[in-house]
């Protein structure tokens, strides 16, 4: 656990978890005995959108922020060792063989799980159960921000995109990218690779890659006026995308760090804890 991270541990008599299915099933138990509102995503609500199953290590559950706090007092009440790993975005509960992932936004601080998160949901069978899933499109928003070396997420919205874009929100969904739409066209064009054929390309709407190819037309027309010298920052917003690729480009060759241009819930000691945690990297 990191020296800095917040952590509680309980003594008192642990729920049974002796394989993860039973972990999970404890821990959606003790959150729902809680009064904790949340949501499955990752893994779980992946396959149940698009049918792409994949071993999971773990349980991804998404929070409000004021509940982050009472879903891990939840769990360690109950036994289990629990961390707020990174306090603007992610907790953790541990058994011995898997743990829960408490999300209330995301690394970079954009996708902050809000009422509309929940407004959406619908339900899903999960573990046996029947439980709210998190919204397609607030999976999409999420997932397309993680672009690391050792993680990438383009495949998942690649088949988000295939299996729920017929039926996505897709005003909200432009929405909540908002002045990050570049990032929502660069996949919806990566799409059109992915999948050639014009019974998936059709579920994009049109009218969606023509108003987000005019904003790209209307800033390179923007670009092209000249800026008074030494009054332009130079900004690099890959470290919304990479925590750790684009660290060169704000160390070493001057550019501002873009996560401090955006109104995120990520202050400037955030950011150096999430950079000191990166694995292997020198502190």
């Amino acid at each position: 656990m990191p020296a800095d991270a917040g952590s509680t541990e309980q003594k008192g008599k642990p729920v049974r978890a002796e394989a993860p299915a039973g972990f999970y099933r404890d821990g959606v138990e003790l959150l729902e005995g809680a009064g904790i509102q949340f949501l499955v995503g990752g893994g779980y609500a992946l396959s149940a959108y698009t049918g792409v199953a994949r071993r999971t290590k773990d349980l991804d559950v998404f929070v409000r922020p004021n509940d982050a706090q009472g879903a891990l007092d939840a769990l360690a009440a109950a036994g289990f060792r629990t961390e707020l790993t990174f306090p603007h975005w992610l907790g953790k509960a541990f058994s011995d063989r898997a743990f829960i992932d408490v999300i209330f936004s995301s690394g970079n601080g954009i996708a902050l799980v809000d009422d509309e998160w929940f407004q959406h949901a619908p339900l899903g069978e999960v573990l046996g159960r029947s439980l709210r899933l998190c919204p397609p499109e607030e999976m999409i928003w999420s997932k397309s921000y993680v672009g690391e070396r050792e993680r990438y997420d383009g495949a998942d919205v690649m088949h988000l995109l295939r299996a729920c874009g017929e039926t996505l929100d897709w005003e909200r969904l432009l929405r909540r990218f908002g002045r990050t739409w570049r990032v929502l066209l660069s996949h919806l064009v990566l799409f059109g690779f992915v999948y050639p054929g014009p019974r998936e390309r059709s579920v994009l709407p049109q009218w969606v890659m023509t108003d987000l190819l005019r904003l790209l037309q209307e800033e390179q027309k923007q670009s092209r006026v000249p800026q008074p010298a030494g009054e332009v920052e130079q900004v690099c917003q890959g470290t919304l995308l990479s925590r750790e690729q684009y660290l060169s480009d704000i160390e070493q060759f001057g550019y501002r760090d873009g996560r401090l241009e955006w109104d995120v819930r990520m202050t400037p000691a955030d950011i150096v804890h999430w950079t000191n945690c990166i694995e292997g990297r020198h502190r």
